[in-house]
């Protein structure tokens, strides 16, 4: 399956296995999206919560590990590799039903696969 990087950290990411990110600020290319709610992993489709607070009118929404692109739990920060009208633009996080749902996960991910890969557009 190509997409199968979207579900795991980057080499050089900084993320160290089992490191709690809870509360970590998420920081995208052009500016902070919210931070981390919880981290997740089922059927292999490891991916982070984050509440966008008042950004997205206090919804969450659920980003592949694979776009993570730093992290620092010591500055409590973790920076992904896509803007935020991106993440904004993804498939909507509902319930936290759906990290349990196969095809919505499958969705998201391939969201987020097809984004053009260190490109960030002007803002």
């Amino acid at each position: 399956m190509p997409m199968e990087r979207i579900w795991s950290y980057a080499p050089g990411s900084g993320h160290v296995e089992g490191e709690d990110l809870s509360g970590c600020t998420v920081v995208a290319s052009d500016g902070t999206i919210g931070h981390v709610d919880r981290q997740a992993d089922h059927f292999g489709m490891r991916h982070l919560v984050v509440d966008t607070g008042v950004w997205v009118f206090g919804r969450s929404v659920l980003v592949p590990v694979g776009v993570v692109t730093g992290v620092d739990v010591g500055a409590g920060k973790v920076t992904v590799s896509c803007t935020r009208a991106e993440v904004k633009a993804a498939p909507r996080f509902h319930t936290d039903s759906e990290t349990m749902d196969r095809e919505y996960l499958a969705a998201v991910g391939d969201y987020y696969d097809r984004l053009p890969p260190g490109e960030t557009p002007g803002t």
